[in-house]
C-alpha cells in the first residue's frame, strides 16, 4: 500500500495546497503549464513544500517522459540511461526512434549533491533541449549549482506551508485529527507536510487514533516540539549562541543537545557556529572557522545521529575559545558608513591605471607598496574601523 503522503498527493495543479506565488493564477508555473511552454527549472525550498509534486505535474502535462534521479545516489551513466531511453509507445519497433520520442523530462532531487563535473556532464542535453531538467534542492543554487548550468535555468523558490495549507492537506486525509493533535503537528513538521502526513500515519497504524500521546508515542525516539509560531525554535538557538558567547560550555552543550532532540536541522545548527566562529571568536582564535567549517561538512556528509557528536566537538570547541569581535563590530562600521556617504571617490593613488586615459588623469600616481598613509576615501581619513 502507498505511504499516505503518495495517496493524497495532488495530481494537478488546482489540487496543489500553499505556493500561489508560483500556482496561482497568472503565475510562472501555472502560466507554465497553462501554454505548455518546455524549459528548465529548479525549485528551491524546504523539505516537503511540493518540489515532486510540482514537477510531476508540469511533466504529466507536456506529455513528456519523466525519468526521477536523486543526485545522492546516481551518476553520469544514470544519465546517459534517460538519453538513450526509447518512447514507451514505440517498444521495440524499428522505426527511427528519435521520430517519435516524447519530450524528456528529468528531475533530478536534491541537485546540489551533484559535483562540477557531473553538472558540466549535464549542461551540453539542457543547452540543447534534449533534456529538460528540473533540479530540487534545499540548498542556495547560487552556491550549489554551477553558474553556467543556473543561467540556463529559472529558479522558483518556494516556501514553508503556512497553517492554513497543512490544515487543508491533513483535511484530505478524511482522518480524524484533533485541534490538540493538529498543533503538535504544526510544531514538529515546522511547514513539511510530507512529515506531517507521516507522523499522522504512523500514529493511526500504530495506535488506532491520532492524538498529541499518540503522536509523541509514534516518534522513533523522544523529540522536542517548537511550538507552531516558532518561540521555542528561535528561543533555543538564541540560548545556544549567547551561551557559546559567555563561553558556557555546559549551557552550549545542553541547548544543542535541545535542538538535537528537537530533530532540528543539523545543517541550520551548523551554519550558525560557522557565523559565530566569524562573529564571535575572530581574530582571537582564527582556527575557529576552520573548526566550524569542518562540522558543517562533517553534518552535510554523516547527517544524524552521528553528526551530533560533531556539532558537540564543534560547540566545545568554539565555547571553550577566546573571543574577539573587533572584525565584524568594524565591517559593521564601515558598512554605516557606505550607507551615510554612499561611493566616494577612491583615492586617484590607488586607483587601476588600465587606460592611457586614465594615467593621464595621474590614475595610481604616487602608490607605494608599503605606504604608510590612509587608502581611505577624503572624508574618511582618520576613521579606524578595527580597534
Amino acid at each position: 500500500m502507498e505511504p499516505l503522503a503518495a495517496q493524497i498527493r495532488p495530481r494537478t495543479l488546482e489540487e496543489v495546497v500553499g505556493q500561489e506565488h508560483l500556482v496561482g493564477a497568472g503565475k510562472p508555473i501555472r502560466v507554465a503549464v497553462e501554454k505548455k511552454h518546455r524549459f528548465s527549472f529548479v525549485l528551491w525550498g524546504p523539505p516537503g513544500t511540493g518540489k515532486t509534486t510540482i514537477a510531476r505535474i508540469y511533466a504529466h502535462t507536456l506529455d513528456a517522459e519523466l525519468f526521477e534521479l536523486s543526485a545522492v545516489s546516481a551518476g553520469k551513466d544514470d544519465i546517459r540511461k534517460v538519453l538513450v531511453a526509447r518512447d514507451k509507445r514505440q517498444g521495440d519497433s524499428l522505426e527511427p526512434y528519435t521520430l517519435n520520442l516524447k519530450p524528456k523530462v528529468l528531475f533530478l532531487d536534491e541537485i546540489h549533491r551533484f559535483n562540477k563535473t557531473q553538472q558540466d556532464f549535464l549542461l551540453p542535453y539542457v543547452e540543447s533541449g534534449e533534456l529538460t531538467l528540473i533540479g530540487a534542492t534545499t540548498e542556495n543554487p547560487s552556491f550549489e549549482i554551477i553558474a553556467p548550468l543556473l543561467s540556463r535555468m529559472r529558479v522558483f523558490v518556494l516556501e514553508p506551508l503556512s497553517e492554513e495549507a497543512l490544515h487543508a492537506i491533513v483535511k484530505r486525509t478524511k482522518l480524524k485529527v484533533g485541534k490538540d493533535a493538529f498543533n503538535w503537528l504544526l510544531g514538529y513538521s515546522n511547514g513539511d507536510a510530507r512529515k506531517a502526513l507521516g507522523m499522522i500515519e504512523g500514529a493511526q497504524s500504530l495506535y488506532g487514533e491520532i492524538t498529541v500521546e499518540t503522536l509523541d508515542k509514534a516518534l522513533e525516539s523522544p523529540h522536542l516540539r517548537y511550538d507552531k509560531k516558532g518561540e521555542e525554535h528561535y528561543d533555543t538557538i538564541s540560548a545556544f549562541i549567547k551561551s557559546m558567547r559567555a563561553s558556557q560550555s555546559d549551557a552550549a552543550i545542553y541547548y544543542l543537545a535541545r535542538m538535537v532532540e528537537a530533530g532540528e536541522d543539523p545543517l541550520f545548527i551548523a551554519r550558525r557556529m560557522v557565523i559565530f566562529a566569524s562573529e564571535d571568536v575572530g581574530l582571537a582564535q582564527p582556527t575557529a572557522l576552520v573548526v566550524a567549517n569542518a562540522v558543517f561538512r562533517a553534518c552535510e556528509t554523516i547527517g544524524y545521529p552521528e553528526c551530533a557528536i560533531n556539532l558537540a566537538h564543534g560547540v566545545a570547541y568554539l565555547a571553550g575559545a577566546k573571543k574577539n569581535r573587533s572584525a565584524y563590530d568594524a565591517l559593521r562600521a564601515a558598512q554605516a558608513d557606505v550607507h551615510t556617504y554612499g561611493n566616494m571617490p577612491v583615492p586617484k593613488k590607488i586607483r587601476n591605471p588600465v587606460t592611457k586615459l586614465m594615467k593621464d588623469l595621474d590614475y595610481g600616481e604616487g602608490y607605494e607598496k608599503y605606504d604608510g598613509e590612509s587608502y581611505l576615501p577624503d572624508k574618511l581619513k582618520k576613521k579606524r574601523y578595527l580597534k
